[in-house]
């Protein structure tokens, strides 16, 4: 018979072990410890290490391949902000108490997954103009009774208007602009068609949205490639209601007609918003610049009183 590989057991506390088969040349997994129940076991130590983030007590880390994350930075980066920005979205929600989140944009339903993933149990009110996408909605939202599904698209008139479709999920109202066509490959290279669609103002259909609610606390997301202000505009004295509110806000615009950050922002302040959280979202790498951020704000007086805590 032949023999067994040698092993090696290392303690890592009273009541666990690591166990690794040991040969000549074969690299040792090493242990590396994150709290007093939990440890990271990886094969080898070039390149990788263990984060802390945060106080102790918070008892979060990173386990980073520094050579591989600094060789793409842009990557990584856009991938700790997709994490942050879904935190910091659930936990708005919770201090918000919101039980009702709009999500203008919805295209198939990804906005609306990911809140029942980050723990939201409340009403979403999905709103997308493409039919072949309200389908997939449809689909999505089956066995979920506080998932609606309205097919229109948000603005500032209740009317029909041509929509350009281009395959993906960049379909716009507004037509690309130059730096956009030359920054994104998918305006550039895809032929978009067009679509006639509904457009609804969002306080025409709020009364519907928010149907069966006691006294609804909304969110208000919004994701229209280059039409929120419209979309924003076209909620009229319903925005009262709204509690929070999430954007995309443009340094770089990409769309013909698209409002840059500053002028966001300065009519979400004018209407009581205020920051809470600002995530990249896109990059142009080549400059380094950012392109668009997602911006989330809240009505601070919507805050319920114990939520506020005194500032340093």
């Amino acid at each position: 018979m032949r023999s067994a590989l040698p092993v090696r057991v290392g303690r890592l506390a009273d009541d666990a072990v690591l166990v690794q088969r040991t040969r000549s040349g074969h690299r040792r997994l090493r242990s590396s410890r994150l709290d007093a129940r939990t440890w990271v076991v990886q094969r080898g130590r070039k390149g990788r290490r263990l984060v802390r983030v945060g106080p102790e007590e918070l008892r979060t880390h990173l386990l980073v391949d520094e050579q591989a994350a600094r060789g793409d930075m842009n990557r990584l980066q856009k991938a700790l902000s997709g994490y942050l920005v879904r935190e910091q979205i659930g936990w708005l929600l919770r201090e918000l108490e919101v039980d009702c989140v709009l999500d203008v944009g919805a295209n198939k339903g990804q906005y609306a997954r990911m809140l029942r993933r980050v723990g939201y149990r409340g009403r979403i009110v999905s709103f997308e103009p493409l039919p072949h996408l309200v389908a997939k909605l449809r689909e999505a939202s089956k066995g979920d009774p506080d998932w609606l599904v309205m097919p229109y698209g948000a603005g500032d008139h209740d009317t029909e208007a041509e929509i350009n479709v281009v395959p993906g999920t960049m379909s716009s109202l507004l037509t690309p602009s130059s730096f956009g066509e030359e920054w994104s490959s998918t305006l550039r290279d895809r032929e978009p068609r067009t679509e006639t669609i509904s457009i609804r103002r969002l306080d025409t259909v709020f009364d519907e949205a928010i149907a069966g609610l006691s006294s609804p606390r909304v969110f208000l997301k919004l994701d229209t490639q280059g039409y929120d202000l419209q979309a924003f505009s076209g909620a009229g004295k319903r925005l009262e209601e709204v509690v929070g509110l999430q954007s995309e806000v443009a340094c770089v615009p990409i769309y013909d007609g698209m409002p840059r950050l500053p002028e966001q922002l300065q009519l979400y302040e004018a209407e009581g918003f205020e920051v809470t959280g600002m995530f990249p979202v896109s990059r142009d790498v080549p400059t380094l610049r950012v392109i668009e951020f997602d911006v989330l704000m809240v009505r601070t007086q919507a805050l319920r009183p114990q939520a506020v805590a005194p500032t340093a």
